[in-house]
């Protein structure tokens, strides 16, 4: 995999908005490329912030919004109105206030009164659309999604991939359920690190000294066992966008100038 790529910004604030003009320049490049963009969003407070920051770029409408698809990399398992899905957040944030293509955004199943149980044919029925949305010259049953966006625990989970769990060992199966989590809700659907690594570019965003840590040894060489977002890695671009504060415990030498 490519050396990551790790940028470095003064706060939160300034991260978020960083990130949304990088993503908006993606998606126009794409477009006049002729391709339609897949993208991997994800929740969190700094996943929803650039959202927010991309709903207010007078840039947003150089994108043709309606051409591009919408994936995610994990999803709480709860009811398809709860404040906490994801899916919903986006849908506030952004999706509900530019012109998309109900046809493309692929939310993850949600909880309506199976219980924890339908986490398992949830996370089957959102494999299965991820194969139908793969395309031959993908290789596999995973679209290569042109941007994965990701998170960070301080613990080091990504996406809903927690430490020493089921789902950081698995090797075969793209998207899983996730029950028993750390945090709550207990339970999740979440894509596995081998389907993550699909991702032709993955972008992990994370702020606050709490992450510095983990930040530190997923750099740092650390197993994804321990640290599962070690293992998120795009095929040619890993991207780790920061605020100082999460950047506090690098080594001087992988620090770059902060913007």
């Amino acid at each position: 995999m490519p050396t990551p790529d790790i940028a470095v910004h003064a706060n939160p604030d300034v991260l978020a908005a960083a990130v949304a003009a990088r993503l908006v320049t993606k998606l126009v490049d794409l477009q006049a490329a002729g391709t339609t963009p897949k993208i991997v969003l994800t929740g969190g407070g700094t996943g929803i912030a650039v959202l927010q920051q991309l709903r207010a770029s007078v840039a947003r409408d150089a994108v043709d919004w309606g051409k591009v698809e919408f994936y995610w990399g994990d999803e709480r398992f709860v009811a398809p109105d709860d404040p906490e899905r994801n899916d919903k957040q986006a849908r506030e944030a952004l999706l509900d206030h530019v012109p998309v293509d109900e046809a493309k955004v692929f939310p993850m199943g949600a909880d309506t009164g199976t219980g924890p149980a339908g986490a398992e044919a949830a996370a089957e029925a959102y494999a299965e659309v991820l194969r139908r949305s793969a395309r031959p010259e993908d290789h596999g049953p995973v679209p290569s999604f042109d941007v994965l966006m990701l998170g960070m625990g301080g613990e080091g989970h990504t996406a809903s991939v927690f430490p020493h769990s089921p789902a950081v060992y698995e090797t075969e199966r793209t998207v899983v359920a996730v029950h028993g989590c750390p945090k709550p809700p207990p339970t999740r659907v979440s894509l596995t690190l081998p389907a993550i690594r699909r991702a032709a570019e993955v972008w992990i965003m994370t702020t606050g000294d709490e992450k510095a840590a983990a930040v530190a040894m997923a750099l740092g060489g650390a197993g994804e066992v321990a640290i599962p977002v070690a293992g998120a890695q795009g095929r040619r671009r890993t991207r780790w966008l920061l605020d100082r504060a999460a950047a506090a415990k690098l080594p001087r030498h992988l620090v770059p100038r902060i913007g």
